[in-house]
Formats: structure tokens, sequence, C-alpha cells
């Protein structure tokens, strides 16, 4: 592990306790300060996790000089404007996905990053786990063939009315919310396929106006290979599935995005299935370790702001591609 590193918190977020506060703890790392609307349920968040302190306000949070890594776990529309204000305080910044609205505003926060000389890494946590390693590493090597289908699918509750998911000004969709990991999964395999996929078709469900409660992607690679991405908030039950089809066999990852709730892997071919279990340390403790090596100049990370402003492009393509127009910039 890299040096400790010192973690502000921005927003009392249900995902964090995941995200960052179990992988902080699992590795030695300090939660300094989290900073809500609400000062109140700031207070509570950090009694109930364990977080040093408060911050009264965002503001107040990314400039704090004990805090050198911001992880940022607001709604969406106020990742970007958050992460440039966090960046400009010369702050490292782990956000949550999506890294922005949109590209052009990714585009803004990695021009700021830069000039600031720090890190900002989008939290495209699953990259980090072995069971996705293992999927790369068979459809790479050749074993299940030459790949016919690429299939990746998001399913979660219903959000409640008034959940940041369901508005627009706040980025808000399934597509942002699910639906960028399949964008980025199949932009992982764009090496294999002579180059980044293409959008060729969508279909969507409005919850409200340019909001879609279920967005479909297909997507085409130059070498015609065909990859679909099927996101939906309309689910009873959380499902997260990764599986690569090829001519001699297939690979299915279980549970894609929460691997230490379900560590299968399902490899079949020649006609027989094999299924690995390949270990139930959560992908968020992998990625913050990766992080910390990163800061403590020991190792690289496997993407970076290319990779972000690019995956927010091919969101954008999609939110176009089905009419929606692509999600409004935030201002602070």
């Amino acid at each position: 592990m890299g040096t400790e590193l010192r973690i502000g918190i921005l927003g009392a977020s249900s995902i964090g306790g995941d995200a960052i506060v179990e992988p902080a703890k699992a590795t030695g790392h300090r939660l300094v300060a989290v900073a809500a609307r609400d000062r109140e349920r700031a207070q509570v968040y950090a009694e109930r996790h364990g977080i040093e302190r408060t911050a009264s306000t965002y503001a107040d949070l990314v400039s704090d000089p004990e805090i050198d890594v911001v992880y940022n776990a607001l709604p969406n529309g106020l990742h970007g404007p958050w992460n440039i204000e966090a960046v400009r305080a010369g702050k490292n910044v782990l956000t949550e996905k999506p890294f922005s609205s949109n590209a052009d505003e990714a585009e803004k926060v990695v021009a700021e990053a830069a000039a600031a000389g720090v890190t900002v890494l989008e939290g495209i946590h699953y990259i980090f786990h072995p069971v996705n390693h293992r999927l790369f590493g068979l459809v790479r090597s050749g074993e299940i063939g030459a790949v016919t289908a690429i299939e990746t699918e998001f399913r979660t509750p219903v959000p409640p009315p008034g959940d940041p998911r369901w508005e627009l000004a706040l980025a808000g969709g399934s597509m942002m919310d699910l639906g960028c990991y399949g964008i980025h999964a199949a932009r992982m395999l764009a090496d294999v396929y002579s180059g980044a996929p293409r959008v060729v078709g969508t279909r969507v469900e409005e919850y409200a106006p340019g909001v879609d409660s279920r967005f479909d992607a297909d997507l085409e690679y130059p070498s015609g290979v065909r990859a679909t991405v099927a996101s939906t908030m309309l689910a009873d039950h959380l499902h997260f599935t990764f599986r690569v089809i090829g001519t001699e066999g297939e690979v299915l990852v279980h549970n894609f995005l929460r691997p230490h709730d379900d560590d299968r892997v399902s490899v079949k071919i020649g006609g027989t299935t094999t299924v690995e279990h390949l270990g139930t340390k959560s992908s968020y403790t992998f990625q913050l370790e990766a992080l910390a090596d990163h800061l403590a100049g020991v190792a690289t990370l496997p993407i970076g702001p290319a990779d972000a402003v690019a995956n927010m492009r091919m969101i954008d393509e999609a939110y176009t591609h089905a009419g929606l127009g692509i999600r409004p910039t935030s201002f602070l």
C-alpha cells in the first residue's frame, strides 16, 4: 500500500459506504471529513461511518489543508463542477461515475487537473477486479474463439420520486447511472476489434421528458462485431452481468459491478462449463489501493483522463442517437 491518504467526502450518499468508507477502513486510510447540504445529515453520516469530522460546506471541504484526496459522491450533475473546484484547490479526486454531465465538461475537468498537476480518477471500479480481468484475458487469448457478441446488462430497483437520478438538470438517467459501465466495458475491447465501437441503435423509455428510465444501446466495432448495453432503473432487484460469446465458447461474469456479492466467472468451452471463484474482495477496495499506489509513485493506473472523456463522448453519442440530447452542464 502507498502513503496514507487523507480523504474528504463530498455528499452523504448511500454509495459512499461501499465505495469509500469500507475500502478506506480495509486499507488503513483516514476518513477526515464529510460535507453535505444538510450539516445535521453530515453529522449523522460521520458518526455512522467513523468519519473524523464534518465540514460546513462543500467549499470548506475541498479547501481543507488536512485533506489530500476528495471523493465526490454528489449527484451526477455536480460531479464536473465540484471536481473542478477540488482540483483548483490542489486536491486529487476520486469521482463517482459518470465523470461529468457531458464530454465538453469532462474536457474542462481534465484541463484543470492537468494545470493543477493532480490526479482525477473516475470510479469505474469494475476494471480493478480479478473477475473482469479474467473475462478480458479469455477474450484476448482467443480461448473462446472469434467473438460474435458482447452483452452487458444492468438492472436496479426504482429510485424514489425526487431522487436526483430522475432529474435532467442533475444529469439523471439510466444510461448515466448504469449504462456508463457497459459503454466503458465495450470500449475496453476496442484494441481487439480494430477500434472503438460506435452507437448504431438505441431503445429508451422516459420517466420524464429527457430522462431515461431504461436505455438499451447497440454498438458496432469497425470489425463488425456487435455489443449491447442494456440498463434499467425499473427492476425489482439488482442484476449486473457481463457476457462475451465466441465461436468456441463463452464467458460470463455473474456480478460485474458487485463481485464481493458474487465472484463467479462461468467459462464454457467445447461444451464444458467451469465455474471459477476469484475472490470477494471489493472492486472498490482494489480501486482505492490502485489510487494510493499511483499517488505514491509505485504504480500506474489502467485508466486516466483521456478515457473519462472518451466514455462521456460515447454516452453523449448514445443520448443524441436516442433523441434525448446530451445532459446539460451544471454551474455552481
